[in-house]
């Protein structure tokens, strides 16, 4: 009962990574590393900024269902 939790936790918290990731601005990220544009420093504002605490919020939930899982 426990793992099917764990494993349906892990699933929702994919589908929405997917989202969040796709709702990410474009531009940002390696882009700047890789010899893109988007080399200037652009702060976080509004919308944009809890978007992406709310991703890290994901990730980590995330992976801990994926340590639980390992464990379990």
């Amino acid at each position: 009962m426990f793992h099917k939790i764990i494993a349906i936790t892990q699933i929702i918290t994919a589908f929405a990574l997917i989202v969040l990731v796709l709702l990410q601005q474009k531009g940002g990220g390696l882009s700047g590393f890789l010899g893109g544009t988007g080399g200037n420093y652009m702060k976080r504002r509004g919308f944009e900024k809890y978007l992406h605490v709310f991703t890290i919020i994901l990730i980590s939930i995330f992976l801990a269902t994926s340590i639980l899982i390992f464990v379990f």
